[in-house]
């Protein structure tokens, strides 16, 4: 079964490099919020504490608790840095970005000042954004390949297909530039099937998933916090691929080089609900629950690809007209459940669990059924059970504030992606005005594939390490 998973995804990345597939609805399900400084420094564990704008994106309950009206900013300096394995071969690359990781405010209305014997003490409601997902990266893989070429699978799945019938953005490009022809008998080949070349893929990712928030919450005898977001989440996604496959030991007379160049623009735009109860079980100890939609988005791909090849006497270039495609994405329902300690007037612990199903995630079009894409991604990804924990400690102004998440790995099958964050901040609270720093840094191993092979059943793969720093800073207002 795991091969015949791995085998999918090859088929799904040579058939078309950016054909939408289980990779998309991965990528746009697995978030990692960014939100305020103090949330981030307590590893995102606000589900039972709330009065945090971040929870308008998490637990809307959390807005119930807030007494007093605020305005939040958040700015945030993101660094990626990654490195991978290819056939022995180390490279590491990194990139920096500059982002606005929450900006919102939040009206609070006393409704005891109408009516003294009010059992609903407040009414609240926030507006503004929160950063879910931050895709700023840079992946570099290099490798010396004995077994296969990037054309091989060309080759495999173009036996017995005319030359109408081949893939315009695949074999038939490289059958443009030469790099696959025929024989007499009508048979598709290519210079080194069997590899013994050098290859080279850049892979530079940048753009972010943004939520605007629109929340209602209420306070119910200062024991029940109620509270409801309509989320309305906005992609941009932008991809530059650069693969390069050299014959660099000279074993051919005739090929030298090709360069396969592969841009890719995704934007999207989706709606979902989100319903939360806080309790205040004790002075010192709350419960809290949350329930999100699955988020219904409508996505657009603008992709273009092109060859180049290099052979002994001559080179030859092949552009493949722009490609672009509209289609739905829903990713999976969620739910959470968190705690909160709360130690008197000093201190306080937090510890979140969320739920939610990867494999739940479908692609859907009008012209297009999506049942190969949906098996894959039935049939790959697992449940996640993810955790986030979080201190505070206050010391007169001062906050002392640290936290871990775990993002359970997504995969049946190939590597464990589970997701490490670890956090710390501070804080300096006054009546009015406060302001929070943060620092973060989470990682993960992945797999990376090139494409695979079927004649020798040897997926071109590599091991991927992605690790993220963010340093984030919080300035807000009471009124």
């Amino acid at each position: 079964m795991k091969r015949a998973f791995i085998a999918i995804i090859g088929l799904l990345i040579t058939a078309n490099a950016y054909a939408q597939n289980e990779v998309d609805a991965l990528r746009y399900s697995r978030l990692n919020p960014t939100g305020t400084a103090r949330s981030t420094a307590m590893g995102g564990a606000f589900g039972a504490l709330g009065a945090d704008f971040t929870t308008l994106s998490n637990n809307p309950a959390g807005i119930g608790l807030y007494k007093s009206s605020e305005v939040t900013i958040t700015p945030s300096l993101f660094l990626g840095r990654s490195e991978s394995t290819y056939f022995g071969e180390v490279n590491e690359d990194e990139r920096y970005n500059v982002n606005i990781g929450n900006i919102g405010i939040v009206l609070v209305s006393d409704l005891t000042l109408r009516n003294p014997q009010s059992q609903f003490k407040n009414v609240q409601f926030g507006f503004g954004m929160n950063r879910l997902a931050n895709f700023n990266n840079r992946v570099v893989i290099d490798g010396f390949n004995e077994t296969s070429s990037y054309l091989t699978p060309y080759v495999n799945e173009s036996q017995g297909l005319s030359l109408d019938d081949l893939d315009n953005f695949g074999s038939g490009m490289a059958y443009d530039t030469e790099l696959m022809y025929t024989n007499a008998q009508g048979d598709y080949l290519i210079d080194m099937p069997n590899g013994g070349v050098s290859q080279r893929k850049s892979i530079d990712t940048r753009g972010s998933i943004n939520e605007m928030v629109f929340s209602i919450g209420t306070n119910y005898r200062e024991q029940v916090y109620l509270g409801a977001t309509l989320g309305i989440p906005s992609i941009r996604y932008r991809e530059t691929s650069i693969y390069t496959e050299t014959d660099s030991e000279q074993r051919n007379d005739y090929f030298k080089s090709f360069t396969r160049t592969d841009e890719l623009e995704t934007t999207g735009t989706g709606v979902n609900l989100k319903a939360g109860v806080i309790v205040r079980a004790t002075d010192w100890f709350r419960i809290g629950g949350a329930i999100e939609s699955p988020t219904f988005y409508t996505m657009s791909d603008s992709y273009s690809t092109s060859f180049r090849s290099h052979f002994d006497t001559v080179s030859s270039l092949s552009t493949a007209a722009d490609g672009f495609y509209e289609y739905e994405l829903n990713t999976p329902f969620k739910a959470m459940a968190g705690v909160g300690f709360i130690i008197g007037k000093q201190g306080l612990v937090s510890l979140d669990y969320q739920y939610l199903d990867y494999g739940g995630a479908r692609l859907r079009a009008t012209d297009y059924d999506f049942e190969f894409e949906n098996d894959a991604i039935r049939d790959g990804y697992l449940a996640a059970h993810n955790l986030r924990l979080g201190a505070e400690w206050r010391v007169g102004a001062l906050s002392l504030r640290g936290g871990y998440g775990l993002s359970a790995n997504p995969y049946k099958y190939g590597t464990n992606s589970m997701m490490n964050t670890l956090s710390a901040g501070l804080g300096i609270r006054g009546q009015k005005f406060f302001a929070d720093f943060a620092w973060s840094m989470n990682g993960m191993d992945d797999e990376y594939y090139l494409y695979t092979a079927p004649s020798t059943a040897d997926p071109a793969v590599a091991n991927t390490v992605i690790n993220n720093t963010m340093l984030l800073m919080t300035i807000g207002f009471r009124y």
